[in-house]
């Protein structure tokens, strides 16, 4: 692997839950808009914008969760910027729209997403505990989410990440992603259902989806070596 990769992480946690993994993969991250020292961006298409600019051509560009989908959008935006796309738990539209039912329902982030508002600490135990429901290792990766979790960002950057993941829909940009593109998704995943993880990579032209079996939204805990034993042997596969 020569290109350098760059690894989003996904909502409220930062970085800390995805360390380990990234280490062994040589990675680096880019943190989300309003994490750490990066400027708060609540416009998707212009986060998108200024991300691509960051990217030096040909970068393996890795995301978890919402950050799949940011690095989704980008490898479709800024072909020239992306060389492989690993999208990890990624899925098209977060919420259920018309042709894409296997999604969360819009009443449904709505009352999540209050509730954040009035309680950002007490919600997380929940948040965490909830999209590992299914995992054989559900209470072990709860637990060590929970204690690698990034300290919890402002108010107004959690609910500009809930915005997006109420408006995004990148269906269109999956059909036009060119880079070679593989997909790791938990077959029990209760927050991006696999049925969504099977429709965006029938979306991404050569796409490849591998389903991590017993396992909810963070393969790269739940089952760590297969995880970084897969992810590398595409990083490392020469490119087309």
């Amino acid at each position: 692997m020569n290109a350098p990769l760059v690894f989003l992480p996904g909502w409220c946690l930062g970085r800390g839950p995805l360390q380990a993994a990234v280490d062994a993969l040589h990675g680096q991250f880019i943190d989300l808009p309003g994490y750490r020292d990066e400027a708060l961006e609540g416009d998707f298409d212009r986060a998108v914008a200024a991300l691509g600019e960051r990217l030096a051509a040909g970068t393996t560009l890795a995301g978890w969760s919402i950050g799949a989908q940011l690095a989704l959008a980008v490898a479709a935006r800024h072909p020239d910027k992306v060389g492989k796309l690993l999208l990890v738990a990624g899925t098209a539209s977060f919420v259920q729209r018309d042709g894409w039912p296997d999604a969360m329902p819009p009443a449904t982030l709505a009352d999540f997403s209050a509730a954040v508002g009035v309680d950002p600490a007490g919600m997380l135990p929940r948040f965490v505990g909830g999209f590992n429901r299914g995992d054989a290792q559900a209470k072990e990766v709860t637990r060590q989410i929970l204690e690698q979790a990034d300290p919890l960002p402002s108010p107004l950057v959690l609910a500009a990440g809930l915005a997006w993941l109420r408006d995004v829909d990148l269906r269109a940009d999956a059909a036009r992603v060119q880079a070679p593109t593989l997909l790791i998704h938990g077959d029990a995943d209760p927050l991006m259902p696999p049925a969504a993880a099977r429709a965006l990579a029938a979306l991404i032209p050569g796409a490849r989806l591998e389903l991590f079996e017993g396992c909810a939204h963070a393969p790269f805990l739940s089952q760590a070596e297969r995880f970084i034993v897969r992810a590398r042997a595409f990083l490392d596969e020469p490119a087309a």
